[in-house]
């Protein structure tokens, strides 16, 4: 959760760049002017972030000596999902920055990626301090995941064909154990992983040389989870309706949106578009739900 909370943050910080029409001129090389506005903003971001989610996530918890903490069978490895999701937004919103300031491809790439995964382990590092957590290897292995799904892309194919998305709806689980899964829509939004979906979304003509499909139309496959309501045990029975609840795995095919291949020609509302590619798109959905396939008219 931690960790969508600084995304959200630098996806607020483009929003608000791409606003302004004269920031869409790229560079031929690198601007100096930008290039300090780039790690002026983002050196403020990582340091005024770490400290605001110490105060936040750690000072309810004495510090420790350095430890580790298995957390892997926790939560049906949705929020290792999330690590993934996140360390990967966070290369790819980075990378942005840097070509704005005029860094060529490979390198912008390489830069954003490393400092999205540097602020991603600072967060683990944390972790490790406190002694209500504790250094996870599996977090860290999900962030570089994400940062090398992202680069490699970058690098290799010099677009990204899997594309990364993310979607929520809310769930009544959260009424159960508001203090762990929510007690309001912002908490919910971040806390209750039964409501969360994590996408992969690709454009199939890419695969099978069809020019009949638009390049902005999209093939998404997802992952979520049900009844989720305790980390590390699927089973929970509720004191008051004494109703019992068993944790399942989801997987979910659906259509999407490809934002940065839709056909715009004035640059700074293409690039406003773009940033739409965070999120998946509702659309009509197949649940494959406890070995039952479920039809959603629209999912969210």
């Amino acid at each position: 959760m931690k960790n969508k909370v600084l995304l959200i943050w630098f996806c607020f910080i483009s929003l608000f760049s791409t606003s302004q029409k004269e920031f869409f001129s790229i560079p031929d090389s690198i601007s100096s002017k930008r290039s300090i506005t780039t790690t002026s903003l983002i050196s403020t971001s990582w340091l005024g972030g770490t400290a605001g989610l110490y105060s936040v996530w750690y000072k309810e918890y004495s510090s420790s000596n350095f430890h580790f903490f298995n957390d892997g069978n926790e939560w049906l490895q949705m929020d290792k999902v999330g690590h993934l999701y996140t360390t990967n937004k966070l290369a790819l919103q980075l990378t942005d920055f840097y070509k704005w300031s005029g860094y060529k491809n490979n390198k912008a790439a390489i830069i954003g990626t490393s400092i999205g995964f540097g602020f991603q382990s600072t967060l683990e590092i944390l972790d490790g301090f406190s002694s209500g957590w504790g250094f996870s290897l599996l977090d860290m292995g999900s962030n570089t995941i994400g940062a090398a799904s992202f680069l490699s892309q970058e690098i290799l194919l010099k677009d990204q064909l899997f594309i990364l998305k993310f979607s929520s709806h809310r769930t009544n689980y959260a009424q159960l154990r508001p203090d762990v899964l929510g007690a309001n829509f912002s908490e919910r939004l971040l806390k209750d992983y039964n409501g969360q979906t994590y996408w992969i979304s690709f454009n199939p003509s890419r695969f099978f040389q069809s020019t009949k499909i638009p390049k902005w139309v999209c093939l998404s496959l997802g992952y979520s989870i049900d009844q989720k309501i305790i980390g590390n045990d699927n089973y929970y029975t509720d004191a008051k309706t004494l109703i019992n609840y068993h944790a399942k795995r989801e997987f979910l095919m659906s259509l999407d949106v490809d934002f940065s291949k839709i056909p715009i020609k004035r640059p700074w509302l293409k690039a406003f578009v773009k940033q739409f590619n965070y999120i998946k798109i509702p659309f009509p959905t197949l649940i494959l739900s406890d070995g039952k396939m479920i039809a959603k008219g629209i999912y969210f």
